[in-house]
């Protein structure tokens, strides 16, 4: 070949590989977006630093709060002693008021039959005296001989003087017995008369000892509601806080977001740089060229999971809570509890419980149990600081009791309890655990 062939050849290859550079360089300008803002460490770190320092503030009201609440049941603990006893004495006090009348109405009846007892021997001396009197006029001797002269036959005359000795007699007899009967009345009168005192002296102890406990009750139920005023301004400061904690845990999502776009932009742009490459064909047809590139990039799979994860959950909102209920294929009848549950007729509704919900939500994707507990175990713990869309929020003081998926933004579904619906809700932080479970990802 001449020496123009070539020099035409090596045109060729110097203008195909400039061509080459040139489609290489504009396909991938065209193919990377603008960088996206990438935060620096300082302010993630800045971000972290009070995300942290309001968790520990979290952490300090939470412990000072379980500390109230404590204070507050053994409060309301003692108050409903107090009520108790308060009630034991009104009891004491009403029996002593009964005795106390019992005693009173067997004194005065007691006291009655003293005065008539007194009166029937006042009776029958005065009767004694006149007869004592009629004999000392008459003298004893003259006084039977006019009665036994009156006779009208021996047989009469005997009866007269069987009769005056029996009259005497008698008349000393009933006089010597009422005497008895009024000693035996004085008595009881007197029994009677203490018996009051007593009955009095144990009404008034029982009456002072009611106004002790009302005092004691009423100084209980101050006491509870100055504790439940506390406990319940330690609440909302906490709440307050929970928030603070919330936004700060935000923005440094929102950072570590923005971190991780701008890493993605530049893992994009390096790939679509290496594809640019290798994918440019020449087609040896003298001067022409041609440039195959791929199109979008697809969403990663694991971003792919857990929005199918999501959209599982939310197709649920509405449906009824019910314990027991629910697995991989959808809602089930519930279960009896023998107690709230059966009586918000769970076992009748077809629903989902709080677990129930992520076996539906998770099914296809990862296989769960039906048990809050084990579900916390099922994948790896990350900070609530780091929770991300997808991951499984749990709740509990001595053991778990509740689970929910978080959807981001603060928000989260959840099955909440009997009586309730599947139901999107802001996150609640009294009680959730310091950790979230991230199953995909």
């Amino acid at each position: 070949m001449g020496v123009r062939g070539k020099t035409w050849l090596t045109g060729l290859a110097v203008a195909t590989a400039a061509t080459a550079v040139l489609v290489t360089t504009a396909a991938t300008s065209a193919a990377a977006p603008p960088p996206p803002p990438n935060p620096s460490d300082s302010e993630i770190d800045a971000g972290r630093a009070l995300a942290g320092a309001k968790a520990t503030q979290v952490g300090r009201l939470a412990s000072r709060l379980a500390a109230a609440e404590a204070r507050l049941s053994a409060l309301s603990d003692d108050v409903e002693l107090k009520l108790e006893q308060a009630n034991k004495a009104l009891e004491d006090l009403r029996a002593a008021q009964d005795a106390a009348d019992a005693a009173e109405a067997a004194a005065v009846s007691a006291r009655k039959e003293s005065e008539a007892a007194a009166a029937q021997v006042d009776l029958a001396r005065a009767d004694l005296d006149r007869l004592v009197a009629v004999t000392f006029q008459q003298g004893q001797t003259m006084g039977s001989i006019s009665a036994l002269l009156g006779a009208t036959s021996p047989r009469d005359f005997l009866a007269r003087e069987q009769l005056l000795s029996s009259v005497s007699l008698d008349r000393f007899s009933a006089l010597e017995s009422m005497e008895r009967a009024r000693t035996d009345k004085a008595n009881k009168d007197a029994a009677a008369r203490e018996a009051l005192r007593t009955a009095q002296q144990q009404k008034d102890a029982a009456d002072l000892a009611r106004s002790e406990a009302d005092a004691a009750r009423a100084t209980a139920e101050q006491a509870r509601q100055d504790q439940a005023a506390e406990t319940a301004r330690l609440e909302a400061d906490r709440n307050s806080v929970e928030q603070q904690l919330f936004a700060a845990q935000q923005q440094v999502d929102g950072l570590r977001n923005q971190r991780q776009r701008y890493q993605d932009w530049l893992a994009l742009r390096q790939r679509e740089e290496q594809e640019a490459v290798h994918k440019i064909v020449f087609v040896a047809n003298g001067t022409r060229a041609s440039v195959v590139r791929n199109g979008l990039v697809a969403a990663p799979a694991s971003d792919a999971a857990v929005e199918r994860v999501i959209a599982r959950a939310m197709s649920q909102a509405g449906m009824p809570y019910a314990w027991g209920g629910g697995n991989a294929d959808g809602p089930t009848l519930g279960l009896r509890d023998g107690g709230v549950a059966d009586a918000h007729g769970d076992f009748r509704k077809r629903g989902f419980d709080c677990s129930g919900l992520m076996v539906y939500a998770f099914a296809g994707v990862v296989s769960l149990p039906h048990y809050s507990g084990y579900q916390y175990t099922a994948g790896r713990q990350v900070p609530l600081s780091q929770m991300r869309r997808g991951d499984l929020l749990f709740w509990g003081r001595r053991s778990i009791h509740h689970v929910a998926l978080y959807l981001g933004d603060g928000m989260m579904i959840e099955a909440p309890e009997s009586g309730q619906v599947v139901r999107v809700t802001r996150v609640r932080y009294r009680e959730i655990l310091p950790n979230a479970t991230r199953l995909i990802g």
